[in-house]
This record gives structure tokens, C-alpha cells and sequence, in this order.
């Protein structure tokens, strides 16, 4: 088996950037000094031919070389189907604030982050970059409104929300606020 190939099958399997001594390593290359060095200069010829492989060839995939060290990866102009083919991944938090927002739907961000904490800004700006919700200048005010989008609606296959929930939390310090009001006091 050619070594550029063997070489391309590492940084598949691996499937994350690895240095030329994490490749070394991977191809079981156990020598002295003098004869690992020939070796590594092996590997980064190996390493340029993939690469110019790739670079000549009609694929998706290319091989190239970060400060993180050598990899396989999904060509630049096909990230946006990547984005779309493949879930996002969202924390709970995200996921919380995510429900909080569709259950208000608008709801100021102010509002937002009385509700789910400071961490919510950061959530909210993750939410925007993967396009489930949408930001908009209110428009007496410094504050946003943010409001659910069609993306939403598609990925998790909700036609509308449902009126009539209420927000862990909120549910508590309304009846709370009841309570007090309606108690007399003993």
C-alpha cells in the first residue's frame, strides 16, 4: 500500500488536524534518530502529493495544513451544506433559552435576560448564527426583539407553538405575586 495512501486514511479515521509526529506515530514508526528523520521527510512528501491530489481533483475534500497541524476537511464551498444536512448540537441552556424565546415569540431581550440570566446573551448570539431565531432593533427603545424563524419551524418539525405554556420560573414567581396580593396579612 502506497504511504500517501495509508497517509489519507489516518486523517480520515482521525478526523481531526494531526501533526506530521501524530502521523509518524499512527504509521508505527518506531526508529532511531537519524532514521526517523528520513522517515518524517517521507511523510511530508506523502503529505504534498496528497495535497496537490487534491487540489487537482473535482472533490468536496481537500487536504490542508493549519497551525493545529494536517487535515482532511469539507472544502470552504461546501460548509453551508454541511450546516444543513448536518443538526446543530445545542446546549441546554441554549435549548432553554431557545424554548423562551418561542414561547413569547417576540420577546424583548431585556425581558430575555431577566428571565434566563446574563449567560442568555451569549446563547442568543449562538441562536442568531445558526438562524433559528432573528434579531430586530426595537423600535422606542435599546433593546431587541427576538422572534423564532422558519428555520425554527423546520427543524423541529413545529408547525406553531402552543399558547398557553408556561416558562419554568415565570409560572412560579406569577403565582407568587398572586399569592402575596391575594393573602391577607395574619
Amino acid at each position: 500500500m502506497k504511504l500517501a495512501t495509508k497517509i489519507e486514511a489516518i486523517l480520515y479515521i482521525k478526523g481531526q488536524p494531526l501533526s506530521l509526529e501524530e502521523i509518524f506515530s499512527c504509521l508505527g514508526c518506531e526508529l532511531t534518530e537519524g532514521e526517523a528523520q528520513s522517515e518524517r521527510d517521507l511523510i511530508q512528501e506523502a503529505l504534498i502529493e496528497l495535497m496537490n491530489d487534491y487540489a487537482h481533483r473535482d472533490s468536496a475534500l481537500e487536504i490542508v495544513e493549519t497551525t493545529a497541524g494536517y487535515s482532511l476537511q469539507l472544502r470552504a464551498a461546501y460548509k453551508n451544506l454541511l450546516q444543513e444536512l448536518v443538526p446543530a448540537e445545542l446546549g441546554t441552556g441554549t435549548l432553554r433559552t431557545l424554548a423562551a424565546i418561542a414561547l413569547k415569540n417576540p420577546i424583548l431581550q431585556t425581558e430575555l435576560i431577566e428571565l434566563r440570566g446574563s449567560s442568555a446573551y451569549q446563547q442568543v448570539a449562538e441562536l442568531v448564527k445558526l438562524g433559528f431565531i432573528r434579531k430586530r432593533p426595537q423600535a422606542d427603545g435599546r433593546s431587541y426583539w427576538l422572534e423564532i424563524t422558519d428555520k425554527f419551524h423546520q427543524y423541529f418539525e413545529i408547525d406553531e407553538v402552543q399558547a398557553g405554556f408556561v416558562l419554568q420560573g415565570q409560572s412560579t414567581l406569577d403565582s407568587e405575586k398572586e399569592l402575596q396580593a391575594n393573602t391577607p396579612l395574619s
